[in-house]
């Protein structure tokens, strides 16, 4: 998708404030948001919402991405972010409307593929829950393809603090989501 001269000439003509290089980023990069936010969400309309949000915060906050790590490391946070945002968000507002939410997904009315997000979202509601330390680490190498030393330069953390959240992560996922992880 990129060369990695021709992203980093495009991310420095946009910080410096080229209206025309940000908007050409932005549409670069709408694929890819969009692709990690389909990721999270099981539903395509919710996954265009939260890849909204993410470019909307890729945009806003570019003067902030500083160069360590790489840059598309830093879309993969923002975007995991806005995506797991957005499916709290859809929570909390099925839980204030005082709808009915299922025990467990129900195998005859979702699909496959929806039904093991949802998992995936509940048992990540709860890894963050009990243990928030572990899903950043966890949600960027598992669910972001980020190598284990890309994640480590993107939270400024030494590489075998990394190792050991992720591993402590996936333990603690594959007790919520059974042997399929």
């Amino acid at each position: 998708m990129f060369e990695d001269d021709a992203l980093e000439r495009m991310v420095a003509a946009a910080r410096a404030g080229d209206p025309g290089a940000t908007e050409y980023l932005l549409a670069k990069l709408r694929p890819v948001v969009l692709r990690r936010c389909s990721r999270f969400l099981p539903h395509h309309a919710d996954a265009e919402e939260a890849a909204q949000d993410a470019l909307l915060s890729i945009s806003t906050h570019l003067h902030e991405y500083g160069g360590r790590g790489s840059f598309l490391g830093w879309v993969t946070v923002i975007a995991s972010n806005a995506a797991r945002s957005t499916y709290r968000s859809m929570r909390r507002r099925a839980e204030d409307s005082h709808a009915d939410l299922p025990e467990s997904v129900d195998p005859r009315t979702t699909s496959v593929i929806a039904g093991t997000r949802l998992d995936l979202m509940e048992a990540l509601a709860a890894l963050e829950q009990q243990h928030p330390a572990l899903v950043e680490s966890f949600v960027l190498r598992d669910l972001g393809d980020l190598t284990y030393v890309q994640v480590a330069e993107e939270l400024d953390v030494p590489l075998g603090t990394v190792k050991d959240r992720i591993h402590q992560a996936r333990r603690f996922m594959r007790g919520r989501l059974g042997s399929g992880l």
